[in-house]
């Protein structure tokens, strides 16, 4: 089998690279950036959204476009069909994050000499994403097992440390996937805190991640926060996070108090429902528990917030 293989997201370009195969890359999203070699490949999406506003400014023109039944994103239909895949991966979890399903559905129908195969992805839970990195190997009919096995022993390098935590000693965590409006963070993240020896508050596993108001961060009142918003790197989460400074409530929070507050690149790991899932649980058991764990990631994944 010689596959010729389109990405429409990042974990997906991803996963691709876990299990071997990025030589089949033909094409990939315009956010598609890891590993560094797929970025010199053509670019099959683009934006309609300017992502260099600020994070109020992105909400708005996301919820306007939503709200108009428009797709936030735009498929170059002439450069797949140029391109000429055996297969595409897309997504079928969240139409802010990546091209919908629906869409390149719609644009795959209307290629005229060629015909791929469309892999979906739908994870909400850390499962679901091994379950997806099986589903493309067995349509790719590559091996799985030991990307898998691999991944599986480095989580329960930390799990089998964290599992023995006082209660006492778990910090109640609320992890921000969005600043301005603030968002908690769903999905598989809640999972990871657990995983990582912390309580995590205002975000339930398998949910998507939920708008949140002050009063509700208020009343959580966190031993901890990690800001993480989506498709923003280390840099611009340090910008951006600057507007929480200017709430009068900030100061009131314990994490705040106690400098507790962290910054993460959520673009690389955290958004990503892809194998460097569990490099963002080794970012949170280093955040969370020093004493136990030290990777190496600060200074480059996380930081703290002062």
């Amino acid at each position: 089998m010689n596959p010729k293989i389109i990405t429409l997201l990042p974990s997906a370009t991803e996963i691709i690279y876990a299990l071997g195969l990025t030589e089949h890359l033909v094409g990939r999203s315009h956010e598609c950036d890891y590993p560094l070699e797929v970025q010199s490949l053509p670019v099959c999406t683009s934006a309609k959204l300017n992502t260099q506003r600020s994070s109020l400014q992105i909400d708005t023109d996301v919820q306007s476009l939503i709200q108009s039944a428009l797709s936030i994103y735009q498929i170059e239909t002439e450069i797949i069909e140029k391109l000429q895949p055996t297969h595409i991966i897309t997504q079928d979890q969240c139409d802010v994050c990546a091209v919908s399903f629906p869409d390149v559905k719609k644009a795959v129908d209307s290629l005229v000499s060629s015909h791929p195969e469309i892999i979906s992805l739908q994870p909400n839970l850390l499962d679901e994403v091994w379950d997806d990195i099986k589903r493309v190997a067995q349509a790719l009919d590559v091996p799985y097992q030991n990307t898998l096995q691999e991944l599986d022993k480095r989580i329960e390098s930390i799990t089998s440390k964290t599992k023995n935590i006082l209660e006492k000693n778990q910090p109640s965590v609320v992890a921000l996937e969005w600043i301005e409006p603030l968002m908690g963070a769903g999905n598989w993240i809640p999972e990871l805190i657990e995983m990582a020896g912390g309580k995590s508050v205002l975000g339930s596993s398998g949910q998507y991640s939920p708008y949140i108001n002050w009063d509700e961060l208020l009343k959580a009142n966190p031993d901890v926060i990690i800001i993480m918003p989506c498709g923003f790197d280390l840099e611009r989460t340090h910008q951006e996070a600057q507007v929480l400074k200017n709430h009068s409530d900030w100061k009131n929070l314990q994490a705040v108090q106690q400098n507790k507050v962290y910054l993460t690149d959520g673009n690389a790991y955290f958004n990503r429902p892809g194998p460097r899932l569990v490099d963002s649980l080794e970012i949170l058991a280093e955040i969370l528990h020093p004493e136990l764990f030290a990777f190496g990631y600060h200074g480059k994944a996380w930081e703290v917030f002062s």
